[in-house]
Formats: structure tokens, sequence, C-alpha cells
């Protein structure tokens, strides 16, 4: 179906050799995307460029510490480099440190707004020039539930969140005139490495998450991939500013 055929586009994704991220650049190179996945763990990087490269597209790694201007940037040159442009950003990589508010050290709270809001702006800036060279483009952020309630044991995660969600919501009205269309996606409650850890520290936490999901189960990171190649391809090209839940009706189920 050519409004969701991705062949011919090249796709940045940021923490893309993991978890929500690989099941995303999964989705799109499924597509037909070419992939570039941007992240800091080398091994983990180089295995999952090659399970793309299985897929018949051509797919590269970078590593990149998205809080480093310049390596941001350089990201942004070395796809178009390598595979001659960049169409799509999926702004993905993010992290959490889970604890009670008011035990947080400034130096923690600093250090998880930098990679899960200034590292999504950053991204977003350093692309911006060359999606507008070519003609428009897609930006897909990762937000969260936290997007849209707080979490107890997560403040500066659900603070940055809730700002990836007005920072897609300015962007979309900035670069509309450019033909880039900004949008958001916010996972539920998904089963990846992160997720597992919070099980662990939280007692009784998968049993109440699949209490209150209408479909009672976890995410998996496969779930992403239908809304991010739907918001990166031509059949979403009238729908900007969006936030997107893909979470199993968790949002919308008070039991």
């Amino acid at each position: 179906m050519e409004l969701f055929d991705l062949h011919d586009k090249v796709a940045i994704v940021t923490g893309g050799n993991g978890g929500i991220g690989f099941g995303i650049a999964r989705g799109l190179a499924q597509a037909g995307a070419d992939i570039a996945i941007a992240a800091r763990n080398d091994d983990k990087t180089q295995a999952a460029v090659e399970q793309l490269g299985s897929l018949g597209v051509r797919a590269i790694g970078l590593h990149a510490d998205l809080v480093d201007e310049q390596q941001v940037d350089g990201m942004v040159a070395d796809t178009v480099a390598a595979l001659g442009g960049v169409d799509i950003l999926v702004a993905n990589a993010g992290m959490s440190i889970r604890k009670a508010p008011e035990t947080y050290s400034l130096a923690e709270w600093s250090a998880v707004i930098a990679i899960d809001l200034t590292a999504v702006f950053a991204c977003c800036r350093a692309v911006y020039p060359e999606l507008r060279r070519r003609g428009g483009g897609k930006i897909l952020t990762i937000g969260s539930m936290t997007s849209i309630f707080g979490l107890n044991t997560a403040a500066p995660y659900a603070a940055s969140k809730g700002g990836v969600v007005q920072l897609t919501r300015s962007l979309s009205s900035a670069w509309a005139k450019d033909n880039i269309q900004v949008n958001s996606i916010l996972p539920g409650w998904i089963d990846t490495e992160l997720t597992v850890r919070a099980r662990t520290n939280r007692p009784g936490l998968h049993e109440a998450v699949i209490d209150r999901t209408p479909f009672k189960r976890w995410g998996r990171p496969e779930d992403l991939a239908g809304a991010a190649v739907f918001l990166c391809s031509p059949a979403s090209d009238f729908i900007t500013g969006t936030a997107l839940p893909v979470d199993g009706g968790f949002s919308s189920s008070m039991f």
C-alpha cells in the first residue's frame, strides 16, 4: 500500500538498538525504510543493524551521546553521508531513575531531563535543515503514559515526558510551513529491560498493569511498530501535533 510505503526513505532512530526503539526501527524497515541506529552501546547497535539488514534494507550504526551537541550534529551528518539524506527522525532514546521525589539530587534530576527532553529537542533541531532541504519529513517523539499521568517514583521522567508532548506540539506548529509533521507516541506499560527493573523494584506492578489494561497483558516493543509506520508515512500527511497513546487501553480505563 503506497500510503504506508517507506521505500527510498531514511530514518534515524535514537536508542534504536533495543526495546521500544528497536521495535519501531524494525517496523520502519519492514515498510522499506533504510535505518540509522544511534545509540551508545556499540555491541547492541551492531546486533540490531545485522537484524535490520536481514530485512533487505540498508542499516548503519552510529555511536552518539545525545547530550553532546556536536555528536548530535554529527549523527545527522554521518547519516546523510552514508545513506544519502534523512526523511524521518524517531527521537526515542531515554532513561529513568526511579525513587521518591524528595530523594533526587539535582544532578540526578538534570541527567534525566538532559536525555529525555533536552536531547529530544537537540535531535529535532539538528535534523530540521535536512528535512527542509528534502521538501519535508516526519519527526516522531516518544512520550509516555506519564505525559498524561504523574508517577510517584519517577518525577523527573514524568516531567520530561510531559515536556516532550508540549515540545512536539510547538514544533508541529512552527515547522508545518516546511511540510514537516511532528507527532508523538505515548507507550503504555511495555515489556522491556527498563520495565523489568521497575517490576523488580515495585512488587505487585505486574499484576496491577494487567488488571487495569483492557487487553490483559503488557505491551511488546513490536506493538509500537504500526503506529510508528503510520505516523512516519504518507498516510499521516495531514496529521501533526498529536500524541497517540499505544497502551492497550490503560489510559482510558479505570479498572
